[in-house]
């Protein structure tokens, strides 16, 4: 009955339109009083969620994310894209992907990434006769790299949610092949429904230009370099990464490219307080959410339940990845990241899968949520800037889903693509 009053309540408020980490905190709470269990617990609980010294790398991860989205990198990485693949048939969606992977390798952030790339490359597109559907298509999909490619928060908070043993600096080296796999995937998914619709192709603006452009974007990409780097290398521990990313996305906006204005840079620091106060306290409540989870052994039965129905691993992962993605389509990442890792994490360690590997699974599932309907906030946020009905978008997104899954699979079913990189440099 307890774990009915757990699931109930939570699913009520969310059904309600409470906000998720309330849900979470309210649900919990409930069930610590059904079971007659001392409240203060639930509150320990929710307080030592975020008692965690590498959840301070977040705040400085989303501060120069949204640094770099106000300081005008993103301009620049859009140049140096364009200039590099612009000149093949549909370029312009061809770019808009590997933008999204230079960016979304910086900022870390999906919705960063729409906002700041999509608000550019869209009317662009438009301009460029390419159809609205197709332009915020590529765009919302192809922001999904910046949760798989370093630095992610999103990683961050999967760590801490798998309990603390795992490696963050292994985690992010785990997420580089497959975020470029899937990019690839999508830059080729691009390039066929362009083809199809008989886009045009760019010139090429010559070797010069190319250059040029690279030189001024530069500055800009050295920031991954800098905050991975300096985690692999064990200069920086990863709050000190995150911290000095900061600091020295400020110095490049303000000093290189001196397109940071007060104004903008106080928009930049309320966008970050306000997103890092909503992570917080998301993680905040799934720490009382998880251990009640555990309490009612959720994560014994679940394993339990899947090995009943099949002692097929490829069965069991393919059920495991529909779970994720049918969630994926309800709930917000941060939150789900937060629940489904303590109840999944255990199926993946009794198949043997490596819980880096699980994690790439884990973020690329739903990182592909986001973009669903009818709780997908990236599909909301690219709709938006591109002015277009989200129905509109969903008719014709599904071969860019399609490219997803592609990538998705690989990843799952072939260790090699998210454990090679941690095996040789982790």
């Amino acid at each position: 009955m307890g774990l009915t009053i757990l699931l109930g309540i939570f699913a009520f408020c969310v059904l309600i339109g409470a906000p998720v980490a309330f849900a979470l905190g309210i649900s919990a709470i409930a069930a610590f009083w059904w079971e007659g269990l001392p409240l203060m617990i639930g509150f320990q609980r929710i307080v030592s969620g975020i008692n965690v010294f590498s959840l301070l790398a977040i705040p400085f991860f989303i501060f120069a994310g949204e640094l770099m989205f106000h300081g005008g990198i993103a301009i620049r990485l859009v140049r140096f894209a364009s200039a590099a693949v612009g000149a093949v048939r549909g370029g312009l969606g061809i770019v808009n992907v590997f933008s999204s992977m230079l960016f979304g390798g910086i900022s870390g952030s999906a919705v960063a990434d729409i906002s700041a790339l999509g608000s550019i490359l869209i009317p662009v597109m438009k301009e460029k006769g390419y159809d609205t559907d197709y332009a915020v298509n590529v765009t919302v999909t192809s922001s999904i790299a910046g949760i798989m490619i370093p630095p992610s928060h999103n990683m961050i908070i999967f760590a801490v949610a798998a309990g603390g043993g795992i490696s963050i600096s292994k985690l992010f080296l785990a997420g580089v092949v497959p975020g470029i796999l899937m990019c690839i995937c999508l830059a080729l998914a691009a390039y066929v429904v362009a083809v199809r619709r008989g886009y045009a192709a760019e010139t090429f603006p010559g070797w010069t230009a190319l250059a040029l452009s690279f030189i001024f974007a530069l500055p800009g990409l050295f920031t991954a370099v800098i905050i991975v780097g300096g985690v692999l290398s064990g200069v920086f521990t990863v709050t000190e990464s995150g911290a000095f990313g900061a600091i020295y996305a400020f110095v490049i906006t303000l000093l290189v490219y001196r397109t940071i204005t007060w104004d903008n840079f106080c928009i930049a620091v309320l966008q970050a307080v306000r997103t890092t106060a909503m992570v917080m306290i998301l993680i905040a409540c799934a720490g009382a959410f998880a251990y009640m989870l555990t309490f009612f052994r959720v994560p014994t039965q679940t394993v339990d339940f899947l090995t009943a129905l099949t002692d097929n691993p490829i069965i069991i992962l393919l059920l495991v990845n529909l779970s994720l993605l049918v969630l994926g389509m309800i709930m917000d990442m941060a939150a789900l990241i937060l629940i489904c890792t303590p109840i999944f994490l255990p199926v993946a360690h009794s198949l043997g899968i490596d819980p880096l590997q699980f994690g790439m699974i884990l973020m690329m599932n739903l990182g592909l949520g986001l973009c669903t309907p009818p709780v997908g906030s990236c599909l909301f946020v690219g709709c938006a800037v591109g002015k277009l009905p989200m129905e509109v978008a969903v008719r014709t997104i599904w071969p860019f889903y399609f490219a997803i899954l592609v990538a998705l699979m690989l990843t799952t079913f072939f260790p090699a693509v998210s454990m090679t990189l941690p095996s040789i440099l982790g």
